[in-house]
């Protein structure tokens, strides 16, 4: 029965292509080891990883100083934590836009969990303080959160407009801050932006910060096929931004999330994730990983779409040592576009152990 468990949990995250890879496990253990390994991964303390209900679905990555703050706020529905630690941000840093989405993604959960009631703080933040910069920025992050759950909704097009004026007036209070022109990226998707207007705020964005990972991930969606480009002028994008990276950047990792944005809802072919393309991609993105400073905070982003690829490619060791720099924190995709991330993670985590196990690794053989 838990063998049946697994297999049915590995289908429902879309692994068709990994089911054979447990029957074939490297080393010549097969399926019935593999299985097994991956059982003994349900006791996370073998390889010192946390149990499934103790990992943070808000972060990619630790912080200690937001997960503080935000603890704070929600206790007590009290914005003025979160107005500190934002004006404690220096505004260029990619760890402002990190905290910005954070904070809109706790209210909005908030929301959803208490209709009428939740995230209290944040429209109180903004009547007390209407010329905080950091409380407009979370606002339009907050808003463009709540249209994009429903693109359907009648009210779409309604709240999306009102993100855009509060980017600008983020925008207006805090000139040298590319937040709140990199969350207006997510409402020219939205409401479909002309190529021209779009490339006309791009330009904003890279005046202020021109090698900003979180502004590439949030600009690469309006280039994608599903929303108003395509493959072949999303890996433009990408490649030209992995081109012109400068040293110790995770621009080379772009390309990957390129790729991840354009795999089939299907896929039958069993070498897919070792084609030239996808190997090519996760090299840039290993690259970036190995180059960027240990306290990048998109660091942890790239490290888990790799444990999402290298498990796929059966790269097993690697992919255990993605999970090592992450494990406790899924805020990341691609587990945040599933509805439990924690699950998701906890099947690809499983699957790493079992393929390690599978070529006759253990937790005290793996590379430290």
């Amino acid at each position: 029965m838990e063998l049946l468990i697994f297999l049915i949990a590995i289908v429902m995250i879309g692994g068709l292509i990994v089911v054979p890879a447990l029957r074939r496990m490297r080393g010549g253990r097969g399926g019935r080891g593999a299985v097994q390994g991956a059982m003994r991964a349900s006791d996370p303390q073998e390889y010192g990883f946390v149990p499934r209900e103790r990992l943070d679905v808000r972060l990619p990555g630790p912080d200690r100083q937001l997960i503080d703050a935000l603890e704070e706020v929600q206790a007590r529905q009290d914005w003025q934590p979160a107005a500190r630690l934002l004006a404690l941000t220096e505004a260029a840093s990619e760890l402002r836009w990190q905290r910005v989405q954070t904070l809109a993604g706790a209210a909005a959960f908030e929301l959803a969990q208490a209709p009428g009631q939740g995230g209290m703080w944040l429209r109180t933040w903004r009547v007390a303080a209407p010329e905080d910069p950091g409380a407009a920025a979370v606002h339009a992050e907050f808003l463009v959160r709540q249209a994009l759950l429903d693109p359907s909704s009648q009210d779409f097009r309604m709240i999306l407009e009102e993100a855009r004026d509060v980017c600008h007036e983020a925008a207006r209070l805090a000139p040298e801050d590319p937040v709140p022109h990199i969350i207006e990226l997510g409402v020219a998707r939205g409401l479909a932006y002309r190529q021209a207007d779009f490339e006309e705020l791009w330009t904003k964005v890279t005046k202020l910060a021109p090698h900003h990972m979180g502004a590439h991930l949030a600009a690469l969606h309006y280039w994608c096929e599903k929303w108003h480009g395509s493959q072949d002028r999303a890996d433009a994008f990408t490649h030209a931004a992995a081109a012109s990276a400068p040293a110790k950047s995770l621009l080379p990792a772009l390309p990957l999330f390129g790729v991840f944005e354009h795999l089939p809802e299907a896929n039958l072919v069993r070498t897919l994730y070792r084609s030239e393309v996808i190997t090519k991609a996760m090299e840039g993105a290993l690259y970036a990983v190995r180059q960027a400073p240990a306290d990048h905070p998109v660091l942890p982003h790239v490290r888990h779409l790799l444990v999402f690829f290298l498990v796929r490619a059966e790269r097993y060791a690697e992919a255990l040592e993605q999970l090592r720099h992450v494990d406790g924190h899924v805020g990341a995709v691609p587990w945040s576009y599933g509805a439990d991330p924690a699950a998701e993670y906890t099947v690809y985590r499983a699957l790493a152990v079992a393929g390690w196990e599978g070529g006759g690794g253990t937790p005290a053989s793996l590379p430290r």
